[in-house]
């Protein structure tokens, strides 16, 4: 009976989904993961996984265990680390998904600065606005704007983002300027997003307000929505990492200031079995750090 490699072949069949996939990670045969499997559940008493043809579900306890599992293999490398002398230095590669436009406009010289610290890390970078899947696709780390749906990912706060509602002095000077969110009823708006059904939120003096918003353009890509308020095709409510220089020299001026929500939060994700690895932690303060003003 060995219960820490019990607890890491459980952990390997949740994350690959199969017995066949988590045998090839193992090194170890189909038939080999699966006895250990029924070994476990027997000397326990329980049934962790339901299984059929198709696919494996963890029980209630199934996913209990799970996530103790995670976190006692998780101090166990951590103690190891610390041991080994591993914790003097970061290395490793770290392979990072993060939104497009943010990390246009900031996580270049971050990264930059970064790897020149710590020279015996590598960085593979994948920019989408697309939530991955971080355990499914093999990535260690995510950063994120927004709310955060998977609740099984460990979250860390790095900055606040603040978003604005801006327009082009022509287009205004056309239109008008709106002093009120149901205004934008007789405006083209240039909202984020594929869908034909776009809110917008407000807030004020702790009234808050949704509204459905229209006009002839909408796309999710910010930058294609920022030249486009500046050509004057309506308004937009976009982050401010992405407008910023255009409010600075005048092409963009915000309105309804009193109406812009609370800001939204940039945060660090990872899967649970990642809250030790050293470049993960390292590269998460090191955000932090220098994120100081969106």
């Amino acid at each position: 009976m060995n219960p820490y490699e019990d607890m890491r072949i459980f952990a390997q069949i949740m994350e690959a989904g199969s017995f066949t996939a988590a045998a090839e990670r193992l090194g170890m045969s189909k038939q080999s993961v699966s006895r250990r499997l029924m070994q476990l559940e027997e000397r326990l008493g329980v049934r962790l996984l339901n299984r059929s043809t198709r696919r494996l579900d963890a029980t209630p306890l199934g996913q209990h265990y799970y996530q103790s599992a995670l976190r006692l293999l998780g101090e166990v490398q951590q103690v190891e680390h610390d041991i080994s002398g591993q914790a003097q230095a970061l290395r490793g590669t770290l392979r990072l998904s993060a939104p497009l436009s943010f990390a246009m406009a900031h996580l270049g010289c971050v990264l930059t600065e970064f790897l020149q610290v710590h020279g015996q890390v590598d960085v593979e970078v994948d920019l989408s606005d697309r939530p991955v899947d971080l355990i499914g696709e093999g990535y260690d780390l995510a950063l994120r704007i927004g709310a955060l749906e998977d609740s099984s990912l460990i979250a860390q706060r790095i900055a606040a983002v603040q978003r604005v509602y801006c327009a082009s002095p022509a287009y205004l000077e056309v239109r008008g300027v709106p002093t009120k969110p149901q205004a934008l009823a007789e405006h083209d708006c240039l909202p984020y997003g594929h869908s034909r059904q776009v809110q917008w939120q407000f807030c004020n003096a702790g009234k808050a307000l949704t509204l459905q918003v229209t006009g002839r353009m909408r796309a999710n890509n910010g930058e294609l929505l920022r030249d486009a308020a500046i050509a004057g095709m309506g308004v937009t409510y976009l982050p401010t990492f992405i407008v910023g220089q255009a409010l600075a020299d005048g092409r963009l001026v915000t309105v309804l200031d009193e109406w812009v929500p609370p800001a939204l939060q940039l945060s660090a994700v990872y899967p649970q079995h990642r809250q030790v690895a050293r470049p993960v932690q390292g590269f998460v303060r090191f955000l932090r750090e220098r994120l100081t003003h969106l």
